[in-house]
């Protein structure tokens, strides 16, 4: 197999991408009562795909990373000028190489953490099937396959929170759905509004969904109208986020979902809404990304600032960690609101960051939540006696996640904040009173800053209260109550090394990143 260009049938690219789908078919062949085997071949499927992506790493050439690599470009569905093109660049790379990773860590978890036993077949296959929606989203370079991808994810999630979730699974799964499908509306019209409105630099349309094609000439565009359909983009991508005020879905979700649900929606779910900017949105129509980006950074300002207000207001430990998300995500709107290689790069590690810390966040909720039966913060306390291992990982996280330096939160929260101290197009008409942009900005760093002050007193509060102290009655003699297993640790081990790993050496990521970035960033004049 040639990596560096190829056909479908025989590109590692599809291979990694649809192996998951052949899994979900042979366990389609095997009775429901196997549910040992239904684990063992979605584990064993998840694995082929891992080792494709190895595969993918080993031929990757990383010294030209802003290139596409492995790009397969055939007919597809040529009535409507939709071609099926797929490609791996230094943007796409880390969010393909997190999915790989967080998607086997879920079924080992799952495997005696499954909410209704009885039903591991179904479980699995909707764990396969969200697998491969992520993956083609992060390698499609068709708008239409792109599309295709980023829905094929909703039902899967819709499914598993609405079957396997909490009590109130049902609202919180039809919220989540009519949220994404209202942005998914707004996107596709944007996508047809780009395919009918494109021209080449001689003024003939180019009637293609072409990314690369778009991206070249997405620019000649008049102003007025890239900046509408930039506001469709940003409706249809800013709920997946999701930003403020788009975020209400969210909490509600991450509540009622079963623990592997919440662990994909963080680690990677989310993660698209924010490639959508970076890969879509802002190469495609730069002068409306200019225009737009001031209210990208005041609602990133605000998500921060919100997120993690609310944070102070939680009882029930899952929802605290979901609006943290909020605030986390806004860190990651901000980096890209600045337009510059700098807070890019910074958006893409905190995509990668928050996927790692946040997901394992919710892994030990999952955890506290089947030994406790309960997240209600108040009843649990003195995990570091009841279950030592878990309070530590517990701290270790949430150190992580409120950017202690050295862990990989640090990386995706500094630079974001450190980037809007000169953001791109500084000369800009002015903004709020006649303050300049890069005023507005430097204002939005300052919130961004107070920021992590409010994340350290939410997450330390959460840890005081769950770890400190002494196990409350109701628990001091509870036999249920046990310390991390086996299968917890195969799935959190490459996580907490991971974190630690990108703490110390983040030119991981921006290596890989920033030749990327800089290539996205060309339709800017950078």
């Amino acid at each position: 197999m040639n990596f560096t260009s190829g056909q479908f049938w025989t590109s590692p690219i599809t291979y990694a991408v649809f192996l998951p789908l052949v899994g979900v078919l042979v366990m389609l062949l095997v009775p429901r009562a196997q549910e040992d085997l239904h684990k063992g071949l979605a584990l064993v499927t998840s694995l082929l795909a891992v080792a494709m992506g190895v595969y993918i790493h080993t031929q990757f050439d990383y010294s030209n990373a802003k290139s596409l690599q492995g790009v397969v470009d055939t007919e597809w569905i040529e009535f409507i000028h939709s071609r099926w093109i797929v490609g791996l660049d230094g943007i796409a790379l880390p969010m393909f190489y997190l999915t790989l990773l967080v998607v086997p860590l879920c079924i080992i978890y799952s495997w005696n953490h499954i909410p209704h036993p009885g039903n591991a077949k179904a479980f699995m296959i909707l764990l396969l099937v969200l697998e491969t929606g992520m993956l083609g989203s992060f390698v499609a370079q068709d708008l239409i396959l792109f599309f295709v991808f980023f829905e094929v994810v909703l039902l899967p999630m819709y499914f598993m929170i609405g079957v396997w979730g909490g009590e109130n699974r049902q609202y919180a799964s039809i919220k989540f759905f009519l949220y994404t499908l209202f942005g998914s509306a707004l996107m596709i019209i944007s996508f047809l509004a780009l395919y009918f409105l494109t021209k080449d630099a001689d003024g003939n349309l180019i009637s293609s969904f072409d990314m690369r094609l778009l991206s070249a000439n997405g620019r000649h565009i008049a102003e007025g109208t890239q900046v509408l359909i930039f506001g469709g983009l940003f409706v249809g991508f800013g709920i997946k986020v999701p930003i403020f005020p788009f975020h209400t879905w969210l909490p509600d979700a991450h509540t009622q979902a079963p623990t592997v649900g919440s662990v994909i929606l963080a680690a990677v779910l989310l993660k698209l809404g924010t490639y959508g900017f970076i890969r879509i949105a802002l190469p495609i129509l730069p002068d409306a990304a200019r225009a737009w980006s001031p209210v990208i950074g005041l609602v990133a300002a605000i998500g921060i600032i919100y997120g993690a207000l609310c944070c102070l207001a939680q009882t029930d430990m899952k929802r605290l960690i979901a609006f943290s998300s909020v605030a986390h995500m806004g860190y990651v709107m901000l980096g890209i609101a600045t337009l510059t290689d700098f807070g890019i790069n910074a958006a893409i590690f905190g995509m990668v960051a928050h996927g790692f810390i946040t997901g394992m966040l919710f892994f030990v909720a999952g955890s506290a939540k089947e030994r406790y039966h309960t997240l209600e913060i108040k009843r649990l306390g003195g995990l570091l006696i009841s279950a030592p291992r878990m309070g530590w990982i517990l701290g270790f996280t949430s150190m992580a996640s409120l950017g202690l330096p050295g862990l990989a939160g640090f990386w995706g929260e500094f630079p974001a904040i450190l980037s809007a101290y000169s953001p791109a197009s500084p000369d800009r008409a002015t903004l709020f009173f006649g303050w300049s942009q890069v005023a507005v900005f430097r204002g939005f760093m300052v919130v961004a800053a107070i920021g992590t002050v409010f994340a350290a007193g939410y997450l330390l509060w959460l840890y005081q209260r769950v770890a400190f102290g002494t196990p409350s009655e109701e628990f001091a003699d509870d036999p249920h109550i046990h310390d991390v297993n086996g299968f917890e640790w195969a799935a959190w081990l490459p996580l907490l090394v991971g974190i630690v790993v990108l703490g110390v050496y983040p030119n991981l990521i921006f290596h890989i990143t920033s030749p990327a970035v800089s290539q996205a960033l060309a339709a800017f004049g950078k």
